[in-house]
């Protein structure tokens, strides 16, 4: 699931960036890898990076999910709903900072215009790919996340330490569930009610 948000979110800004530049390329990688030898495939393209995962915490404690089967009732647990941290990094220097600067505005515009996401109602190739029953039902919507000055330090820092164009989303919710059955239970047929009462 985290994959197809990611892949579903690169493919829409794909779309809406070529309608503003054909020669935009939109890939997710590591931006963290940019300084290392395998890094020249991330030069000149906007990169897409998960840098963090957290847990939504108000649909933390759910009950188990139960679903008739047959004349048994499925226990399976809730799935787990994920909060995921994208960066948007317009990968250009030199000459080309501007046009970093100018695609970077290209994401802010398309997320602006396009909030809610779903695998229903893209077109995309890439998500195509890789639906299956878990993800045809997928859904998520995007923030944009403004981190202080600190903590835009501590980023880059922990992604090799030289800062480039870029915004942070917050994409909610991500839902993520293995459908393992915890335990089968008969369902109730009938109820037998006993108004006997003894008497002294």
């Amino acid at each position: 699931m985290i994959e197809t948000a990611i892949i579903l979110l690169r493919d829409e800004l794909q779309a809406y960036i070529k309608t503003k530049d054909a020669s935009v390329s939109v890939i997710v990688d590591n931006i963290g890898m940019f300084e290392t030898s395998n890094g020249d495939t991330l030069t000149n393209n906007i990169v897409l990076t998960l840098v963090n995962i957290e847990e939504e915490s108000t649909l933390k404690n759910q009950p188990p999910l139960k679903r008739p089967i047959g004349l048994s009732a499925v226990y399976e647990n809730a799935p787990i709903y994920l909060n995921l941290y994208v960066l948007f990094t317009c990968n250009y220097s030199g000459n080309d900072y501007r046009l970093a600067l100018r695609r970077l505005a290209y994401i802010i515009q398309f997320l602006q215009s396009k909030t809610s996401f779903s695998t229903a109602s893209s077109a995309g190739a890439g998500v195509a790919d890789l639906e299956n029953d878990e993800t045809v039902n997928l859904r998520f919507t995007l923030e944009l996340y403004t981190l202080t000055f600190e903590q835009i330090n501590h980023l880059w820092g922990s992604l090799g330490g030289r800062q480039m164009p870029f915004a942070m989303y917050k994409l909610r919710l991500v839902a993520i569930t293995e459908r393992a059955q915890v335990r089968e239970a008969p369902l109730i047929e009938e109820i037998e009610i006993n108004l006997s009462k003894r008497f002294s």
